[in-house]
């Protein structure tokens, strides 16, 4: 096996780890801890289990408020992991790939509870005393805010390094 489909492959399974862990974790707070809605878990002073359900996107934005709306979601969400997939499958360096498959596994997460519930399941309540610095939030919400900041980085760190090195050659031929 060549070192880029060895880097997919652990792509591909990162992504599976990922949508494994939130679909454990979710059957865990609902079925293991049987939390009711808005119902809490304390577990540690700054870190909480509160069940909700998020009918929206991020940040709760674009409710599902109708069936309609429900498969719009299911079908813009499901869109976007096949393009997130696609885009995984033709980057070759594990930085990349890695970053493409925190989101893939987390966007999954999350399809596939609104496709069976209706609703994604939240539930980690991160807070300072009364503070809370974020929405209540899930793995695969976490997972997919890591990997966009992933992608990010390295998109703005190494094409600065990148232009740099295309540029320093040049400007060395010129001055000789």
């Amino acid at each position: 096996m060549s070192a880029i489909w060895r880097n997919r492959f652990i792509g591909l399974a990162i992504a599976f780890a990922i949508f494994a862990a939130d679909q454990w974790l979710k059957s865990y707070v609902v079925d293991t801890l049987d939390l009711q809605l808005y119902e809490t878990y304390d577990l540690l002073p700054f870190f909480d289990f509160t069940l909700v359900h998020n009918y929206g996107i991020s940040l709760g934005m674009f409710q599902a408020k109708s069936m309609e709306m429900r498969w719009l979601l299911i079908a813009l969400t499901g869109t976007i992991a096949v393009v997130v997939t696609v885009w995984m499958l033709r980057e070759k360096l594990l930085g990349e790939i890695s970053g493409l498959a925190l989101i893939l596994g987390g966007a999954l997460g999350n399809i596939k509870d609104r496709y069976q519930l209706g609703y994604v399941v939240d539930f980690a309540d991160f807070h300072i005393g009364d503070f809370k610095p974020f929405l209540i939030f899930n793995v695969a919400d976490a997972a997919i805010t890591i990997g966009v900041v992933i992608i990010l980085a390295r998109s703005f760190l190494l094409r600065d390094k990148g232009d740099k090195q295309t540029t320093e050659p040049a400007a060395e031929a010129a001055e000789s």
